[in-house]
C-alpha cells in the first residue's frame, strides 16, 4: 500500500512538474532543424514559422540547417537531443517514407520521435527547364522510351517524396530515367534551370516563381485532384491513373519529451499557423496550412508509414 502511495504521488508530481514546465515554456532560445540547406522549399517554411514563433514567444528561434541522407541526419540529431521541447525537426514526406526505404535508420521513426503539429501540406510539380523536348507528361514518357536510362531527374534528396513518386511513374509507364538526388531543392533547381539535369520534381510553391518567370516550365503536377492555387496545370494521374501524391511538413520532438510541453508548443505554432497574417503568406506561395494536435499529427504519421511502405516496395527503391 505505501508502495502504492508513493508512485501515485511520484506520478503526481511529474504531472505538477510537467504542467509548471508548459506554463513557462519556452524560457530559452528554441532551435528548428531544417533537414535541407538554405533555400529550398523546407527552409522556407522553416524560416516563415521561426520567425513568427520568435514574435509570439519573445524568444530568440534559431533554424539550423542539416542536410544528409534523404533528411535522416537532422532527424536523427533532434531524435537523440534532450528530450526538452527546446529542440524540433521539421520533417517532410520522406520522413514516413523512410522506415520502409531505409533498413539501417538510426532511429525508430514512432517510438523515438513524437508529432508536434503538421504545418502544411504542399503539391508537388513535374517541371523541366524550357529547352527540354517534352512539354506534357505523355512527351515526357515518349521521350523516355526513345533513349531508356538517358534521361535524368533531380530532386531534393533520395528518399524525399518527389523521389519516390518519379519512381511510381517510372514503374507504372515502364520507363528508365535516372535519379539524381541533391541536398535540397535549391541546387537542385539550378542544375535543371541551368540544363545540367532536364528534369525537376520539388514542391510546386518553391518552383513557382521559376515557372512564373519562364526559367522552367511545369509538364504536370502529382496532386490527386487539380488544386484552386494551380488549376492550369494538368495532372500526372490524368495520363497515368494512380500516381498521385501530396507532400507534408510538420514538427517533430524527442518521445520522451514531456507531453504537456509538446502540447504547449503544437497549441502555439498551429494557432500561428492558422492566424491571419502567417496563413496568407503560406496560401501566397502555394501551401495550404493545417495546424494539428500532436495526437493528430502522430496519427498521420502513422498513416503515412502505412500508406508509403506498398509504394516504396512495388517501385523495388531502397537506400542503405
Amino acid at each position: 500500500m505505501k508502495l502504492i502511495r508513493l508512485l501515485a504521488l511520484a506520478c503526481a508530481t511529474f504531472a505538477v512538474s510537467g504542467a509548471a514546465l508548459a506554463q513557462t515554456y519556452p524560457q530559452k532560445p528554441v532551435r528548428m532543424v531544417v533537414p535541407f540547406p538554405p533555400g529550398g522549399a523546407t527552409d522556407i517554411i522553416g524560416r516563415m514559422v521561426a520567425a513568427k514563433m520568435q514574435e509570439i514567444w519573445g524568444q530568440t528561434v534559431i533554424v539550423e540547417n542539416k542536410p544528409g541522407a534523404g533528411t535522416v541526419v537532422a532527424t536523427d540529431m533532434v531524435a537523440k537531443s534532450p528530450p526538452d521541447g527546446y529542440t524540433m525537426a521539421f520533417v517532410i514526406t520522406a520522413h514516413v517514407i523512410n522506415p520502409t526505404l531505409r533498413s539501417n535508420l538510426p532511429y525508430d521513426t514512432l517510438k523515438d520521435l513524437a508529432g508536434v503539429t503538421q504545418i502544411s501540406q504542399q503539391h508537388l510539380v513535374v517541371a523541366a527547364y524550357p529547352g527540354f523536348e517534352a512539354n506534357t507528361v505523355s512527351e515526357l514518357i515518349a521521350a523516355a522510351k526513345k533513349d531508356p536510362g538517358k534521361l535524368a531527374y533531380a530532386t531534393p534528396g533520395s528518399g524525399t517524396a518527389m523521389h519516390l513518386s518519379m519512381e511510381l511513374l517510372k514503374s507504372a509507364a515502364g520507363i528508365d530515367i535516372v535519379h539524381v538526388p541533391y541536398k535540397g531543392g535549391a541546387p537542385a533547381t539550378q542544375d535543371v534551370m541551368g540544363g545540367r539535369v532536364p528534369i525537376l520534381l520539388d514542391v510546386h510553391f518553391s518552383a513557382a516563381p521559376h515557372i512564373k518567370s519562364g526559367k522552367l516550365k511545369a509538364i504536370a503536377l502529382l496532386s490527386p485532384t487539380r488544386p484552386a492555387s494551380a488549376p492550369e496545370i494538368p495532372l500526372v494521374v490524368e495520363t497515368v491513373p494512380g500516381v498521385a501524391a501530396i507532400s507534408l511538413v510538420g514538427l517533430v520532438v524527442p518521445a520522451a519529451t514531456p507531453r504537456e510541453v509538446v502540447r504547449k508548443a503544437s497549441a502555439d505554432i498551429a494557432q500561428a499557423v492558422r492566424g491571419t497574417d502567417l496563413r496568407e503568406r503560406m496560401v501566397q506561395q502555394g501551401m495550404e496550412p493545417i495546424g494539428s494536435t500532436p495526437e493528430e499529427f502522430d496519427a498521420v504519421i502513422r498513416a503515412e508509414i502505412a500508406k508509403w511502405a506498398p509504394a516504396v516496395k512495388a517501385s523495388g527503391a531502397k537506400v542503405d
